[in-house]
């Protein structure tokens, strides 16, 4: 690539005639019901979504021609006659009771023999798609772009409610237009009037035919329940006329028709299955606080150094943020919150330790020596020096992570993604609140906090001994990173950051009568069972030793 004059970063081959469009249409491969949407550039879709792309030539309205179609009830019920089932039950996996639960896998190559109508219900599909949009501006997350409080996720709350109704109404219509342009009807039963009402679940044709059978004691479903609707055998009074004579007449219809019935049932109607709006909402007002939380000042000294901090003191810094508070108190949902417990509860499931020995189960930390061991012969790689083949270290399971929470943010590659770092074992003994750290400091800026940790509890807390050991284990962990990133001078340490951390680890192995050879092979005590934890709990002092 140099030679062709090229940086490393800039592509070595490209097809203009892939990137002369950014539309696609991109589908769920494994799911109950269909899903097709309408990417318009800026995704990337794995081998588990499979990607339709049209010729440069056409048009967005081509792919809303198309997109309307692949979400019509016909659809689903062609795809699911044609693909093959994933139903079953197991680990994991649930008990499929009902039809509408079971799963099927929507391949590309049986999408290739969709066929299609000669019309298609192009309208419908461009105002499901604008709603569509308009809904992304108003979910709970959108409300919290900025500071939410409590009227702006009500008023965001109901245009969600609005437009989310709508869109069940209009797409009960494009799928009763679909069945004529197909020939399954002779007659329009669509609605023609503007003022088309908006639909809560419960209260389409088939739902309504379903709920009668409910009620008379001819069939059973969980449909209802598992959607959170209600079951309706009769039609509202606030609907116009017209719409209740029309919606009247689909029922009548499907009763009376078996191949119009064997579509319009659960297995075949889209679900509009989500969240509730009340998860949402939490979800929204915890990522806020957590982004909040992770303020680069907040953990930080007044010389910008690196500070570690118990919870009990992270509360004393945001007290004096009366937005965090005020959100706080929404997400809580209730104004006599206890700070550091909430803050606590927060940073606890989104946090990892420092350390290896706190992560990782015995199996984890045998896979982990396995990548040190890949690392340091690619170092040498880097360095010149001819390794041979580098093997391909192993990947990680849930049960190599010392907690669930841990895998969450680890993965099977053990990429790190979690917000902060647990200073697992470093909490005073006047402050026993759990001890974080930010995840966003690079490795010299975690020495850095780590060697400010060993310090206060060696000169300020009395520390001495085993209590510093995985303290100072954390900070030989980071050696390797160090001389690989941070090994140039630097003025402000009067040399090489690496070197000066390594000598500061020296210094303190001396203190403590330790090699590096023994921090590597320190392990927590196990945590103890029964009576002597909650002994140990009660003292305050069992923490010290949990992952």
């Amino acid at each position: 690539m140099l030679e062709r004059g090229l940086t490393w970063y800039e592509w070595q081959e490209l097809y203009p005639s892939k990137l002369g469009s950014p539309l696609t249409i991109a589908a769920a491969e494994l799911a109950t019901h269909n899903h097709f949407v309408l990417n318009r550039g800026g995704k990337v879709f794995n081998r588990s979504a499979p990607v339709i792309k049209l010729s440069d030539r056409a048009t967005e309205d081509s792919y809303l021609r198309l997109l309307g179609l692949l979400n019509s009830s016909v659809a689903c019920y062609w795809l699911r006659q044609v693909s093959h089932p994933k139903s079953g039950s197991g680990v994991g996996r649930g008990v499929q009771d009902e039809p509408w639960e079971n799963r099927y896998v929507f391949t590309s190559t049986t999408l290739e023999h969709f066929p299609l109508s000669e019309w298609s219900p192009l309208d419908r599909a461009r105002r499901l798609d604008g709603l569509a949009q308009q809904l992304k501006k108003v979910v709970p997350s959108a409300a919290c772009y900025r500071v939410p409080t409590a009227g702006s996720l009500d008023a965001t709350h109901e245009r969600w409610s609005a437009i989310r109704s709508e869109m069940i109404a209009v797409q009960e219509e494009l799928d009763w237009e679909v069945y004529r342009l197909y020939g399954l009807l002779d007659e329009d039963l669509t609605y023609p009037g503007d003022d088309l009402p908006a639909l809560a679940l419960g209260e389409r044709a088939f739902e309504v035919v379903l709920a009668r059978k409910v009620a008379a004691g001819e069939e059973e479903t969980s449909w209802f329940e598992r959607h959170g609707s209600t079951p309706r055998t009769g039609l509202p009074d606030h609907w116009p006329a017209g719409y209740r004579e029309l919606v009247a007449r689909r029922i009548e219809l499907i009763m009376e028709r078996p191949d119009l019935a064997l579509i319009e049932r659960p297995e075949c109607k889209r679900r509009w299955v989500t969240k509730t709006w009340a998860e949402q909402e939490r979800e929204a007002l915890r990522d806020w606080l957590l982004d909040r939380l992770e303020a680069p000042l907040l953990w930080a000294d007044p010389q910008g150094r690196p500070q570690p901090q118990s919870v009990s003191q992270l509360a004393d810094r945001v007290q004096r943020d009366p937005d965090l508070l005020a959100v706080l108190e929404l997400f809580t949902g209730r104004p006599d919150y206890h700070l550091a417990g909430e803050l606590g509860r927060l940073l606890a499931d989104q946090a990892v330790p420092y350390l290896a020995a706190y992560r990782y189960s015995e199996s984890g930390l045998r896979k982990r020596a396995a990548w040190e061991e890949v690392w340091a012969l690619q170092r040498r790689e880097d360095a010149g020096e001819d390794v041979g083949p580098i093997p391909v270290p192993p990947k990680y399971t849930s049960a190599d992570l010392a907690k669930s929470t841990y895998w969450h943010h680890r993965g099977k590659l053990d990429v790190p993604k979690e917000r902060f770092i647990a200073y697992s074992g470093a909490e005073r003994d006047t402050d026993p609140a759990p001890v974080y750290g930010w995840a966003g400091w690079d490795h010299l800026q975690q020495a850095r906090a780590l060697a400010t940790l060993v310090g206060h509890r060696a000169n300020h807390d009395g520390w001495q001994g085993e209590r510093l050991v995985p303290l100072l284990a954390g900070l030989a962990e980071l050696e390797p990173w160090l001389r690989q990133w941070h090994d140039e001078p630097d003025p402000e340490y009067g040399g090489s950051p690496a070197a000066y951390i390594s000598t500061f680890l020296s210094q303190r192995l001396a203190e403590v009568e330790r090699t590096r050879e023994e921090l590597a092979a320190w392990r927590p005590a196990p945590p103890r069972r029964g009576r002597a934890a909650r002994r140990g709990a009660a003292a305050g002092t069992e923490g010290m030793l949990l992952p």
